[in-house]
């Protein structure tokens, strides 16, 4: 374990990955690690990894196959392996051709499912016209526009300090694996925060969260999921109108009216070009549907 530990130190430290790949990738190697005990019969010593064979890897992947993980988990488990590999052949001087040219199953590719212009609309008007408080109101809109207007993640949205008040025109903002990005903010949404920060009952402060939850804490994702949830059902909107559906609609509709792809990458701090192409996916899936519905022979 205390292996594991260093490895996990180094991929969160050195190599900045995002919280939720470090917490998975343990848990991944902590299967894999009591798989490997009783596999070799034996308690699991640093010198064992030197050794295994690709036939080994594959033996935990079919086992955890057959417990239920789908394709995408299985590529997952086995890129946690790889990387736990690498580092070890960097600090231990531990190569093993065999893992490093071993195949996971193929990932079926799916396209990004964002809203639609209205539905965006529609969901920020209805969260602004509901009958709650008015400030939970305008907080909500205000998280909606950022998330539609801006490209954020809901996390990166909740993360932001009362600081930002009044809302800036250009929101530095700290995304994944500490990767940081300059966001313009265009009116709308600066509009929607400052409504928000002139109704909110709390202390807006660079030691206070910029929105807060009715309690007077931070205010959590769940919360925010629930609400679009309710917005679903009143709205009549598919399941795939989730909160991070919105951040897919800024990059599509921006994609349609024509900006540059480099632009996007950017702007949603995507590190490589081939995450942001997706979307180039679905703005060709809306052009063929939009000539089936036009053409007379559609």
């Amino acid at each position: 374990m205390e292996i594991l530990s260093a490895f996990l130190d180094h991929i969160a430290r050195e190599r900045r990955l995002a919280a939720n790949t470090v917490e998975a990738y343990g848990h991944d190697l902590r299967s894999f690690f009591d798989f490997l005990e009783d596999h070799l019969g034996e308690p699991v010593a640093i010198k064992a990894f030197r050794h295994l064979h690709a036939s080994d890897i594959r033996a935990f992947l079919a086992k955890r196959r057959r417990e239920g993980l789908s394709d995408t988990s299985v590529a997952r488990v086995l890129s946690a392996i790889k990387t736990f590999y690498h580092w070890l052949d960097d600090h231990h001087g531990m190569e093993n051709p065999e893992i490093a040219f071993l195949k996971g199953p193929k990932r079926q590719s799916r396209l990004p499912r964002p809203v639609s212009v209205a539905a965006a609309r529609d969901m920020i008007e209805t969260v602004e016209a509901s009958g709650v408080e008015p400030w939970v109101a305008a907080r909500d809109a205000a998280v909606l526009t950022l998330l539609y207007g801006a490209g954020l993640r809901i996390s990166e949205a909740l993360d932001l300090n009362g600081d930002m008040v009044p809302a800036p025109e250009r929101l530095r903002i700290v995304g994944k694996g500490g990767k940081v990005r300059l966001v313009p903010l265009i009116p709308a949404v600066r509009r929607a925060i400052d409504e928000y920060a002139r109704l909110c009952p709390y202390r807006l402060t660079g030691e206070t969260p910029l929105f807060y939850g009715v309690r007077g804490k931070r205010l959590q994702p769940a919360i925010v999921q629930r609400g679009v949830q309710v917005l679903r059902g009143a709205l009549g909107l598919p399941e795939t109108a989730t909160p991070h559906a919105l951040r897919h609609a800024f990059a599509t509709h921006l994609l349609s009216a024509g900006a540059d792809l480099r632009a996007i990458q950017t702007l949603l701090g995507h590190a490589s070009l081939s995450t942001t192409q997706v979307y180039t996916g679905v703005d060709s899936e809306r052009l063929r549907a939009v000539h089936a519905g036009a053409h007379p022979r559609g």
